[in-house]
């Protein structure tokens, strides 16, 4: 069997595919918010590329008939393309039923991958880039030291579409508090709308280590959102969304309502479950804090 580095973290959607790690941690691990690469043993490096290419020759024995691979951990794509390349080549070698290679992926790490080399990788079955956007106001990535900001997260997710890449966006609802929550809402909302993303997933900012670290980047008046604020901020994300097909998830755990639809298609629909879990909350089935459980 594989031998991974734990924890090890895939996004919801790649719970049947085959996690081949390829880095140790994440290259930037330094937002106020992550816990998930913390641990000592998560320092990043990269993994020697003998050592992949062994460990997809050992996983086509037990698993000959993947159909989706998932590069970890926090963002494969800080590898060069020539790297990239080898890897892909290999997993399609061997996985001959392959359909999906994805990765989660940082803005930065395509600033210096150009379209035509993100093409090269999608003919290799690179076909979906997980970007987790968190939010799209600037004064908030500024205060959790994302390193991103509007415009290169835009830029990035520009970049993968011209690629005939797909992408999925994932905000946090909360993330601003009750100092920032508008303008997280609402820029966050410019930013789906000017580029459009494939599929759009909301989680609610969450602490199972603790939230000191969180909150110290924030004034003493920073407090974290309630349910019912959780939602209301929900409510204007979505309310100011302008999209034009995106599959749009919020069934992630972390979420009291899990919802889900089609933007626009389904904004309307969706807008009702929110005001009527803010309203009426017994008529909306919501989950217990323990089944909240991360």
């Amino acid at each position: 069997m594989l031998s991974y580095i734990e924890p090890l973290f895939r996004p919801p959607s790649e719970a049947n595919a085959l996690i081949l790690q390829v880095t140790n941690g994440c290259s930037w691990n330094k937002c106020a918010f992550c816990e998930m690469y913390t641990a000592p043993q998560k320092k990043f490096h990269i993994k020697q590329l003998d050592t992949i290419k062994q460990e997809i020759e050992l996983a086509v024995k037990h698993y000959p008939y993947t159909r989706r691979v998932f590069l970890a951990d926090g963002d494969a794509m800080t590898l060069s393309t020539r790297r990239l390349l080898e890897i892909l080549t290999s997993i399609r070698t061997h996985f001959p039923n392959l359909n999906r290679i994805s990765s989660y992926c940082l803005p930065r790490n395509l600033k210096h991958k150009s379209v035509d080399e993100l093409k090269e990788l999608r003919e290799l079955g690179l076909s979906l880039l997980y970007v987790g956007a968190e939010s799209g106001d600037d004064e908030l990535l500024e205060h959790i030291n994302k390193g991103e900001t509007f415009a290169s997260t835009a830029e990035a997710l520009h970049k993968i579409h011209d690629a005939n890449i797909k992408s999925s966006v994932m905000i946090l609802n909360g993330l601003g508090g009750n100092l920032f929550s508008k303008q997280h809402a609402c820029n966050s909302a410019k930013l789906v709308s000017e580029t459009q993303p494939n599929y759009l997933a909301t989680l609610v900012i969450s602490f199972p280590l603790g939230k000191k670290r969180f909150l110290d980047h924030f004034p003493s008046t920073f407090h974290l959102l309630e349910q019912n604020e959780l939602f209301h901020e929900l409510e204007l994300f979505i309310e100011q969304t302008s999209l034009n097909n995106t599959i749009f998830r919020s069934d992630h755990a972390s979420n009291y309502l899990p919802l889900k639809g089609v933007l626009g298609r389904d904004k309307l629909t969706i807008l009702e479950q929110l005001r009527l879990a803010q309203q009426s909350p017994d008529q909306v089935k919501l989950r217990e804090e323990w089944q909240r459980g991360l």
